[in-house]
């Protein structure tokens, strides 16, 4: 196997545009195709190899990593345990991950690269340790659990999973989150795995990639054994990071190694495997880019109890959520409940501002065993197969709805995973709450993929002129224009519209490793043909509040969101970003139309006549790119 020892040596995975990633850049996102099952699920395809860890990694392409065992499919000469799904042929394209995937955490870098990192030692069947290494028949898998991955996203099906240099150190269950300057940070793990850690095998340290220097030691991570493995990390707007890990809770300022004590976790624990979903609510203009993270259900056992050999299938799972605004308040607060207890549940950001709760069962906890008490080898029972979507903006006691939502046919437990799609659906796939694979167990290996369609689907999507392709940090405002159609035959609607930046993150036992959604700052400038144009200002100059590197953009209009057209944030490199003063809005306003002539309710003629000189240049300008860049194609 070849090592790739230069950071320099990545392939901005962004810069290198398919037909299908010009579409996209060419701001020609079209309608999709309409479901046949509004509000509910809809079975798509196979992915080949079980869903234990996904990403969307261009508009057309997720990323699948399983861990390694005896999927029927194989790739020179051994099963496989990674697949490329494309979301347009509803295909899977096998792909060779060489060493154990097994529990990985993955996040991207700030030039598009994805990494996948840590892992399992060899194995044979059942998950056995392998007799090398290097392991050797039947699965010729390496030890995974020094490992870094690269992949560059693609959508020509040419390309694969590379190793980098190793970890000085092994990560089974480890945290990933991108920071300012596109770096990740690799926090926690364990050696060799297990239900639970514990501290012959514990690994209470982080690092960086590009590497900088030595694993620095995490007290929160010392002290919450032996329930301290993929800790819940969040990159806050501050700067500073977000740690949950067992019931505590604390704010890590990197430039001194310095963690702050913030409120013990409330009602459950909500890292692995008690496994509580958890989110970062969008950041607005409203809240002024503050974070607020929301956690629901999980486990209360005690942290005695975790060593316990005892009927842990059996225990109810948590039906708490609380929220936390940590750079305003140490303190937790709590939300309503969901309406049953819930562990795996994941949480999935929708451009429309709402949280989509699915997968999960309703006792026990994630994780798999040979003991007398099993399901099977599940340590999960009663599979909640109904989904739940929460609104922020609701008033209390009313913010989870199922109305019209139509429930899963199929078990989502331990090992499933989930991401939001450029067409606003949602991804869903995995399970395997087995050793190896077992297409009989109560709860089988699951190949089947499926995709969640919101109430927006079906409607007709707004339809975005004039998006860039890169955000920067601050500086001039952009303009979006959007069609008389798009407003749906109603200028007034523009004074709502919102234009969301979205990263959907890396998903994996109820995680989804730096999810989060971003609405830009905007005015607008309603026309007197109903048309309208979105003055729209670039990421605030703060890196922390949308860490570089690619992601969705989206145009919400009557909550009705566009296709999102992938963007890239920052300048594409691994690198401190460059801050710009943000340049003031126009002001608002709509041209009425009134007995034939226009009237203009809040801008001059002289003002609209500059707008329309300008986006006549902005247009012309337009056409020559896309020419130019048809013409190199």
């Amino acid at each position: 196997m070849t090592w790739l020892t230069s950071p320099k040596s990545l392939i901005p995975a962004f810069c290198i545009l398919s037909a299908a990633g010009r579409a996209l850049a060419d701001n020609a996102p079209g309608q999709p195709k309409q479901a046949d099952k509004l509000n509910g699920f809809e079975i798509t395809g196979s992915s080949v190899v079980s869903g234990q860890q996904i990403f969307l990694g261009t508009g057309d392409k997720v990323y699948i990593v399983d861990k390694t065992e005896n999927n029927p499919t194989q790739i020179n000469g051994h099963p496989i345990w990674a697949a490329e799904w494309s979301v347009s042929a509803n295909q899977a394209r096998s792909m060779d991950a060489v060493t154990n995937t097994f529990c990985a955490g993955g996040s991207v870098l700030g030039n598009g690269t994805w990494l996948n990192v840590g892992g399992n030692q060899a194995v044979t069947y059942g998950g056995v340790t392998a007799q090398s290494e290097l392991g050797g028949l039947p699965y010729d898998d390496s030890d995974g659990g020094q490992s870094i991955r690269m992949l560059n996203p693609c959508d020509g099906q040419n390309c694969d999973w590379v190793l980098l240099t190793p970890m000085t150190t092994r990560r089974w269950y480890p945290t990933l989150e991108t920071l300012q300057d596109g770096s990740i940070i690799i926090f926690g793990g364990c050696g060799y795995g297990g239900y639970v850690n514990d501290a012959a095998q514990d690994n209470p340290t982080y690092e960086f990639f590009p590497s900088r220097g030595m694993p620095i030691p995490s007290p929160i991570l010392q002290n919450t054994l032996p329930v301290n493995l993929y800790p819940i990390l969040w990159l806050l707007p501050s700067g500073k990071l977000f740690v949950q890990s067992g019931w505590s809770t604390i704010l890590l300022d990197l430039d001194l190694n310095q963690e702050t004590q913030l409120q013990d976790m409330p009602d459950a624990v909500r890292v692995y495997p008690a496994s509580g979903g958890n989110a970062m609510l969008p950041l607005t203009p409203d809240n002024k880019y503050t974070a607020t993270i929301m956690f629901c259900g999980g486990s209360n056992i005690s942290y005695a109890m975790w060593t316990q050999d005892w009927d842990i299938p059996h225990w109810p799972a948590s039906a708490s959520c609380v929220q936390i605004t940590p750079d305003q308040s140490p303190n937790y607060v709590k939300l309503d409940s969901l309406p049953e207890g819930r562990t795996m549940g994941n949480l999935i950001l929708l451009p429309d501002g709402r949280v989509l709760c699915l997968n999960g069962a309703g006792i026990g906890t994630a994780g798999y065993g040979n003991t007398t008490f099993t399901i099977g080898q599940s340590y999960a029972d009663q599979p909640v197969l109904a989904p739940i979507i929460y609104d922020p903006n609701a008033p209390s006691g009313q913010r989870w709805s199922r109305d019209g939502l139509s429930p899963s046919t199929i078990p989502r437990m331990y090992h499933s995973s989930a991401t939001l799609l450029p067409d606003g659906s949602v991804f869903v796939t995995g399970s395997n709450p087995n050793s190896d694979v077992n297409t009989t167990a109560p709860y089988p290996t699951e190949y089947r993929i499926e995709r969640f369609y919101p109430s927006y689907y079906n409607q007709r999507r707004p339809e975005p002129q004039g998006p860039p392709s890169q955000l920067s940090y601050g500086g001039s405002y952009f303009n979006i224009s959007l069609s008389l159609a798009d407003l749906f035959s109603n200028v007034d609607n523009i004074q709502s519209a919102k234009v969301m930046v979205m990263r959907t993150g890396f998903s994996t036992h109820t995680m989804n490793m730096g999810m989060r959604s971003v609405q830009l700052n905007n005015t607008f400038t309603g026309n007197a043909d109903g048309s309208g144009v979105l003055h729209v200002s670039p990421l605030p100059p703060s890196a922390a509040i949308m860490p570089p590197g690619p992601a969705l953009l989206f145009v919400v209009v009557n909550g009705v969101p566009s296709v999102g057209i992938q963007v890239m944030c920052g300048s594409g490199k691994i690198e401190q970003q460059n801050m710009v003063t943000v340049q003031s809005l126009p002001s608002s306003s709509i041209v009425q139309q009134q007995n034939g002539q226009s009237k203009n309710s809040g801008a001059s003629f002289v003002l609209l006549s500059a707008r329309g000189v300008l986006l006549g240049a902005m247009k012309y300008v337009g056409a020559v790119a896309s020419a130019i860049l048809l013409f190199v194609s």
